[in-house]
């Protein structure tokens, strides 16, 4: 499996926040964080926006590195993707992440 692809199947290379700190956008620091903010009900600013994946070594947005309750689940468990863990199918969790993004399951599974 890929580096790049999140404990929940998200492909980090396709994250905003990833793009950003990459090219080191700061117009889309901003698009993101602002989107954040209004999804999340939370004060994000575009310098919080600084990701280079989610199972990777380096930098992380906040969320990522602490709320997120997929992340911190996988790393608990000690499993190297939510496709190794054996409630995958269970997960209410994840189901909400794979109903938006069915190609989560597929990075999951493959």
């Amino acid at each position: 499996m890929r580096n790049m692809i999140a404990y929940c199947g998200l492909d980090c290379e396709k994250c905003d926040a990833y793009l950003a700190t990459l090219h080191n956008d700061n117009a889309l620091r901003a698009k993101t964080a602002k989107l954040w903010a209004e999804l999340n009900h939370a004060p994000i600013l575009p310098e919080h926006i600084n990701y280079e994946g989610c199972r990777v070594g380096g930098v992380k947005t906040v969320y990522c590195e602490s709320l997120c309750e997929i992340r911190q689940c996988a790393l608990n468990k000690g499993v190297t993707t939510c496709g190794d863990c054996p409630d995958t199918e269970t997960c209410q969790a994840l189901s909400e992440i794979v109903s938006n993004t069915p190609d989560a399951l597929k990075n999951l599974k493959g």
